[in-house]
């Protein structure tokens, strides 16, 4: 079966456009703890599914997900997307981890990246991407939407509309777990991240949060977030969001041009408190983001350092699973 056959979709045909039109979504998965962890990512229609993609030589995003399968999208970004006036839609579902084919994964994602998102390889020579292995070398996870929330707009001010998958369906499971030790984070998170969060508060236009709600799922909502003060960001949460339970939390705080040619993304990550004086986020620390900003020269320049970095990985996160280091095959 084709992965972008619609046909095999059983959520409402109305939040079709929504899912293949979105540029980027929120992306929640679970740590051996249970806090919610939150990044941008860019989101593909599969045969039932909704599927998001981390770099083979990132792999936690995935092994994340492959530990606990409870996952959440949040679409609810409007830059960029493909029409005005889309609802704000969470959803909650099983996610299984795709890395059994590491070949076929990166044709899929060279195939349907290039598609999706033109402009962020335009005017690149074909043989410079073909050495991005780094970058197009992919792991998938596929989600399987269990339960859909969805609202008009971000503010979320009245209660959602809802959908929910049939009781006893077969889910998926995810590919055998490859052998060995995971790899350790390749990007340090940043020493001084009070400054970044002050910052990125004040300048980037989006903020979402997420919670583990009672079920086991991520919760993740808008929110128009208030400064950094004491460590804490005081947040406005629409009266028509779901019940948003005191503690672990993160707050991911980003933008991209309508091009998404650039992006900036800041995951904070702490506790929600409620102390009478409503919702804040109690920040402990800040995660390392992968942010593409400044001029195109500038954004290629890091790309490459970052490149410098993750080339080692390749070799050994193939073997680990038993395979090659696979090819770019440009459309």
């Amino acid at each position: 079966m084709d992965r972008g056959d619609s046909s095999a979709n059983d959520w409402p045909a109305e939040l079709d456009e929504v899912f293949a039109g979105a540029i980027t979504c929120q992306y929640a998965s679970l740590t051996r703890a249970g806090a919610p962890v939150t990044v941008p990512t860019t989101p593909y229609t599969g045969a039932g599914t909704l599927d998001v993609s981390t770099g083979l030589t990132y792999p936690a995003k995935a092994e994340r997900a492959r530990r606990n399968p409870n996952v959440a999208l949040l679409f609810a970004d409007p830059i960029g997307a493909a029409s005005d006036g889309a609802p704000v839609v969470l959803v909650q579902g099983h996610a299984a981890v795709r890395d059994g084919e590491l070949q076929a994964n990166t044709d899929r994602y060279a195939r349907v990246a290039v598609a999706k998102l033109p402009q962020a390889t335009k005017g690149q020579p074909k043989l410079l991407l073909k050495q991005m292995v780094f970058y197009y070398a992919r792991i998938w996870i596929e989600i399987t939407p269990l339960h859909i929330s969805w609202w008009p707009d971000r503010d979320l001010a009245t209660a959602p509309q809802a959908w929910h998958a049939q009781d006893g369906r077969a889910l998926p499971e995810s590919d055998p777990a490859p052998s060995g030790r995971q790899p350790p984070a390749w990007l340090e998170p940043p020493s001084q991240w009070r400054d970044v969060a002050a910052r990125a508060l004040q300048e980037l236009p989006l903020a979402d949060l997420t919670v583990r709600g009672a079920d086991g799922f991520p919760v993740c909502v808008p929110v128009t977030p208030g400064l950094l003060a004491d460590d804490e960001v005081p947040l406005a949460v629409g009266v028509g969001a779901p019940a948003l339970a005191p503690g672990a939390a993160c707050l991911t705080v980003h933008g991209h041009d309508a091009r998404f040619t650039t992006q900036e993304n800041h995951t904070l990550i702490g506790h929600l408190v409620d102390a009478g004086n409503g919702p804040r986020l109690r920040v402990e620390r800040a995660l390392a983001d992968w942010s593409l900003v400044g001029s195109r020269a500038q954004i290629a320049l890091g790309f490459m350092a970052k490149g410098r970095r993750l080339r080692p990985r390749l070799k050994a996160e193939a073997a680990r699973r038993g395979q090659q280091v696979p090819r770019v095959n440009l459309p």
